[in-house]
């Protein structure tokens, strides 16, 4: 019997220092200075050590960043899964037949170029809803995670975006993890011209039909100051300040928009 709590006490003891470790690599990605300086800047109104870590990730995991735009959290994934784990980043094409989608294309080429030591095993995906996707091997991935995308895709339809999850519905494992940050629409007000919000019931409705069941919920990237109801929509927040100097003040007191964070679980 001894032995046996010997051995459970050593085996706790080895789980807490691995995840201890874990933790201290997602502190250090974050705080890298090899982050551009005015990414790290936003790290106060995006929260992405409370955020990635309410998702659950693992330095061992294979991840994939669904339409990783500029790379803002590209940034933070590539250097912690460098090591262990693998990150595959699924945008645009570079031989793309939209030339917007070559634009894309090129310029995150650019961003994974231009640092080889550190996104050198990033590896490319091709994601264009609706014309083309090729994620992932089936069942391969124990994440998909997209920042700020799912609004985009609300103009192709209930169908289009139904599509969209059942791809990443494929690509994952069996309990693997689908996390979403976006645009919170608050609930009161009428779904249509939304300026890039979104209702959070419609969007857990929409991942739970596609399979997934959700796991949680979290108020982390919540702003209870942000209206929802701005001139040029979320893009009058910062960092975009789309009226320019037009109530600037205003806009840059408000911070970034009140953003939903759930977590779904492949069934």
């Amino acid at each position: 019997m001894k032995r046996l709590i010997l051995a459970c006490a050593l085996a706790a003891g080895t789980i807490h220092s691995q995840a201890a470790l874990a933790d201290d690599a997602l502190k250090a990605a974050i705080a890298s200075k090899e982050r551009t300086p005015a990414n790290a800047a936003r790290d106060a109104a995006r929260h992405p050590y409370e955020t990635l870590t309410f998702f659950g990730i693992r330095p061992d995991m294979t991840v994939v960043e669904l339409a990783p735009g500029g790379g803002w959290y590209t940034e933070i994934l590539a250097p912690y899964l460098h090591d262990k784990g693998k990150l595959i980043v699924a945008g645009e094409s570079p031989s793309s037949t939209s030339e917007g989608a070559r634009r894309y294309a090129d310029n995150l080429t650019k961003k994974l170029a231009s640092n080889p030591a550190l996104y050198g095993k990033v590896q490319r995906a091709v994601f264009e809803p609706p014309r083309a996707f090729d994620i992932a091997k089936p069942n391969s991935v124990d994440m998909v995670l997209t920042f700020r995308n799912l609004h985009n895709w609300l103009d192709k339809g209930d169908d289009g975006l139904k599509k969209i999850l059942a791809e990443a519905h494929t690509v994952l494992k069996p309990g693997g993890v689908l996390g979403i940050v976006d645009h919170r629409l608050p609930a009161a007000r009428p779904a249509g011209s939304t300026g890039g919000y979104v209702h959070q019931d419609y969007v857990i409705k929409m991942v739970e039909g596609a399979g997934f069941k959700l796991a949680a919920r979290s108020e982390i990237n919540a702003n209870p100051k942000d209206t929802a109801d701005h001139a040029k929509g979320v893009w009058a927040l910062p960092p975009t300040l789309s009226n320019k100097d037009v109530d600037r003040e205003k806009y840059q007191a408000i911070g970034e928009s009140d953003r939903m964070t759930l977590k779904f679980v492949k069934q």
